[in-house]
C-alpha cells in the first residue's frame, strides 16, 4: 500500500466550546504533519446536538474550557460513553487537555458539586487552592524531548494505582502540585493540563500520536514506512528557548 493510499480520521470534539489557549492548534499540527508526509487527513469536527460516531475514527481530541461548557460537553459524552470505552478499549487513540483531561475519570468537582466523569481511565479530580498555574516543562517517555507548555487549573488530578503518569514535572506544577507527575498515560489515551497548544513546540508528542493510529489503521510496520522525518528544527528551537528559559 503507497503512502497516497493511507488515510487517518480526527474526530474534534465540541470545538465551539473546548478552546482555550488555542487548544485546536492541536489538531492542525496533527493534520499537518500527516499531510506532509503525503497520509491523508479527515477532520470531523463533532458540535453541540451531534452524536459522534468513533467506528472510523484514528484519533479523537478533546479540548480545555471553561466549568460551564467542560459541564455541557460532559452530558453529551456519558450519552456516548460506550462507544468511547469500546473506542478506547480497541486500542484508540485519545489526547484530552485540561477540562478534557478531568473528563476522562471517574468524577471532577465544580465547586462543591461532585460531577460524574466518563470513567475511561483511573482517575479522580478535586480542586484545590491557589490555581495552578505557570509555564511548565514535564520529561515523558513519548518524547524525545522535555514536553513544554502553559497550564493554568484550579484541579488536582490523581491516578489510580496502576495509572501511568505522562511524565515527571522538571518546573511547573503538573497533577496536583505535590506527586511530581504531570498527566496520565492509558493505553494510546493521553492526558494533560499542558496548553500552548500542547503539540506545536512539541513534534514528538504529535508523532506518537500519530505512530499509535497508523500501527492500528495500518499495522505494526506503518510506522517504518510512512512516519518519514520532518524538517522539526524550528519547533525545536522554540522548544529548546522555552526550556532553557524555565530550567
Amino acid at each position: 500500500m503507497g503512502a497516497r493510499e493511507v488515510r487517518l480520521r480526527i474526530a474534534h470534539l465540541f470545538p465551539e466550546l473546548l478552546n482555550l489557549y488555542g487548544d485546536t492548534g492541536n489538531v492542525l499540527v496533527l493534520r499537518k504533519r500527516l499531510e506532509w508526509r503525503g497520509i491523508a487527513c479527515d477532520v470531523r469536527e463533532v458540535h453541540v446536538g451531534e452524536r459522534p460516531s468513533f467506528s472510523d475514527v484514528d484519533i479523537v481530541f478533546i479540548g480545555g474550557g471553561s466549568d460551564r461548557e467542560q459541564r455541557v460537553v460532559c452530558e453529551y459524552l456519558l450519552e456516548e460513553r460506550k462507544e468511547l470505552v469500546s473506542y478506547v478499549g480497541d486500542g484508540g487513540v485519545l489526547l484530552a487537555v485540561c477540562g478534557g483531561y478531568q473528563l476522562l475519570g471517574h468524577s471532577y468537582l465544580m465547586g462543591d458539586e461532585e460531577v460524574q466523569g466518563l470513567s475511561l481511565v483511573d482517575l479522580y479530580t478535586d480542586r484545590g487552592s491557589p490555581r495552578l498555574i505557570g509555564n511548565v516543562v514535564v520529561q515523558s517517555r513519548i518524547s524525545p524531548q522535555p514536553i513544554v507548555g502553559y497550564e493554568n487549573h484550579g484541579g488536582r488530578t490523581h491516578l489510580g494505582d496502576g495509572v501511568e503518569p505522562l511524565g515527571s514535572v522538571v518546573h511547573g506544577f503538573g497533577n496536583d502540585g505535590l506527586s511530581g507527575y504531570e498527566g496520565c498515560l492509558y493505553r494510546n489515551v493521553v492526558g494533560t493540563y499542558v496548553h500552548g497548544p500542547l503539540l506545536p513546540k512539541n513534534p514528538g508528542v504529535a508523532d506518537w500520536l500519530i505512530a499509535r493510529a497508523l500501527e492500528r489503521r495500518y499495522g505494526d510496520d506503518a510506522v517504518g514506512r510512512l512516519l518519514v522525518p520532518l524538517d522539526d528544527a524550528e519547533e525545536l528551537e522554540a522548544n529548546r528557548v522555552m526550556r532553557e528559559r524555565l530550567t
